[in-house]
């Protein structure tokens, strides 16, 4: 039996240990704010934090997360009011909107090690994050603001 904590709940998981971190939160969770987009950890709609860490859930098997600390979009914050999420909403980033919970958690992961990351340092941390819209400017933008705000 596998321990970890979701959103700060302790869960526990007695299943395929080769399965991936996304079903166990979307199909066993219910939580559904982290997408399914590639399956081949290419496109980042899956991003969540292990122990603070952007991670692709689509490849992260079970068996690799006994005793960590997992955060989806959804254990973020209360009612989406992180500093990041605020950014988008105000910046108005999401066109289709399919990308924006694992670019948003990975931007989160990016302002947690640099509190006011250049144009260069933004791009390349979110360059693990495919937006099919072309938001990048907007995403850029936002982090910006985001940082902004937490100065």
């Amino acid at each position: 039996m596998l321990k970890l904590k979701v959103n700060g709940v302790e869960r526990s998981f007695s299943g395929d240990p080769e399965m991936p971190l996304l079903w166990f939160l979307r199909d066993e969770l219910e939580l559904t704010g982290t997408k399914f987009g590639c399956g081949m950890s290419l496109c980042g709609a899956c991003t969540v934090h292990k122990n603070g860490e952007a991670i692709h859930s689509c490849v992260t098997p079970m068996r690799s997360l006994s005793e960590a600390e997992i955060t989806t979009i959804e254990g973020l914050s209360d009612h989406g009011l992180h500093p990041v999420q605020k950014a988008w909403m105000q910046v108005n980033v999401p066109q289709c909107g399919y990308c924006q919970s694992g670019q948003i958690m990975r931007a989160v992961a990016l302002l947690k090690s640099k509190k006011n990351p250049t144009d260069e340092e933004i791009d390349a941390a979110m360059s693990e994050n495919i937006c099919r819209c072309g938001t990048y400017q907007r995403i850029r933008a936002a982090i910006k603001a985001a940082a902004e705000e937490q100065a």
